[in-house]
């Protein structure tokens, strides 16, 4: 089964992030949650933009803990997935991971 990346490409700062792993080696799955695609998450579009979400066997994950699987998924950035996997560091990471989404998430629904 393979490993499916829910992203915004409307969000300008989301898509470049998201091309420049798209041009790394991997093997995910990409949709843009404004595509009909989207809908196998069985979440609203809003709900999708709120933060990054990733689907593995089945399961969604969303905001630090998808980057996690994207990162382990992409050969050239398995080092940050080691790093950011440690329980103290995540923590860190998910708390501002989700302060930077928000306001992400704002911007877009101004914009």
């Amino acid at each position: 089964m393979s490993t499916k990346v829910f992203f915004n490409e409307s969000c300008s700062v989301c898509k470049k992030e998201i091309d420049l792993y798209k041009k790394m080696e991997n093997n995910l799955e990409w949709f843009d949650i404004n595509q009909e695609d989207a809908k196998l998450t069985n979440l609203t579009t809003d709900q999708l933009s709120r933060r990054l979400h990733v689907m593995k066997d089945g399961k969604l994950y969303k905001g630090a803990s998808a980057f996690l699987i994207l990162w382990s998924k992409i050969p050239k950035l398995n080092f940050l997935y080691r790093i950011f996997k440690l329980p103290i560091i995540f923590q860190i990471f998910s708390f501002f991971y989700e302060i930077v989404a928000y306001f992400l998430y704002l911007k877009n629904k101004i914009s």
